[in-house]
């Protein structure tokens, strides 16, 4: 058995996600997501108040094809991941070394070279109020990246980064009751990033959403979320892209059922839902091969349906 600062700790090895992602849930959106195949240790206590994970993930890149000079060869390699994440009292600070060897041969357009390393670092808080001005939760968490660190989301799962590639990100979010049986939750979450795949591109976005819910009876409730965001993306000639800004929003009220309400995270439920979605004519433009746009996607319009959601 362990001793000392290993008395707690877990070892793991096999494919997983890993144990300490966090996300903002009812937007479908991790702050960082850490997964693949790979081994490590959980809970080293390092200090009094300082506990720290370590961990070595691996995850392959599709095939992809080499430098014009050699046509028609295809290359793949691996992306690996080295963490180390710390937690000092209610602040984590997580460290990430990325390698994708040969990844720097991959042919993502004249005279660019893409990242075979990266860094990645996270400053985080997971507060234990809402804002200090109540009961409740909050986090907040600064993200930045560089090379292969430039997809701050998902760890090590885009291998067209150039060399030059820099993100950083931000997200906030909160819930707290508001009343008896009202429940709030504001969020904030904005990206901005340069040289991403191309020299010269940038790329700019920022969300606000709320969820309200209002707790009826023991086993139902109505949700209202809505949600804005800004973008100006600017993909400097990359592909069939154009440069566009404009704005996005939804509202979305849900009847729900659930064996008991009370909390953000009590699962299962059942959501009747109706959407309206709408957007700047502008974006449209963006990528002129997909469906953004066309006569049955254009924004404007209602969507309806029904949802399960299980928690295991």
């Amino acid at each position: 058995s362990f001793t000392g600062a290993f008395e707690n700790a877990s070892i793991w090895a096999g494919k997983r996600f890993d144990r300490d992602n966090f996300d903002i849930h009812w937007l479908d959106t991790d702050f960082v997501f850490l997964a693949g195949t790979g081994a490590g240790i959980y809970d080293v206590q390092l200090a009094d108040n300082w506990r720290s994970n370590f961990s070595l993930y691996g995850r392959s890149f599709s095939d992809y094809p080499v430098r014009p000079e050699y046509p028609g060869l295809e290359g793949s390699t691996d992306s690996l991941v080295l963490t180390a994440n710390n937690y000092f009292a209610n602040w984590q600070w997580m460290v990430n070394a990325m390698s994708a060897a040969d990844n720097d041969e991959r042919d993502i357009g004249e005279g660019q070279a893409a990242a075979d390393t990266g860094f990645h670092t996270m400053v985080a808080y997971h507060g234990d109020s809402f804002f200090g001005l109540g009961e409740g939760n909050y986090k907040v968490a600064l993200l930045h990246g560089q090379g292969l660190g430039a997809e701050v989301k998902a760890l090590g799962s885009t291998g067209e980064l150039t060399d030059d590639a820099q993100a950083t990100r931000l997200g906030i979010y909160g819930t707290t009751y508001v009343a008896p049986n009202w429940r709030f939750a504001p969020v904030l979450f904005g990206e901005v990033s340069k040289d991403r795949f191309v020299e010269g591109d940038d790329y700019k976005w920022l969300t606000l959403n709320a969820r309200l819910v209002n707790e009826i009876t023991q086993n139902f409730e109505m949700q209202y979320e809505a949600s804005y965001q800004y973008m100006d993306l600017d993909p400097n000639g990359r592909g069939d892209l154009n440069a566009v800004s404009g704005d996005f929003g939804k509202f979305t009220i849900a009847p729900t059922f659930k064996p008991q309400v009370g909390g953000f995270w009590q699962r299962p439920e059942i959501r009747l839902f109706a959407s309206y979605t709408d957007w700047d004519s502008e974006l449209n433009d963006f990528d002129t091969t997909s469906a953004f746009g066309s006569d049955s996607f254009t924004g404007g319009q209602w969507s309806f349906g029904v949802q399960t959601e299980v928690w295991f």
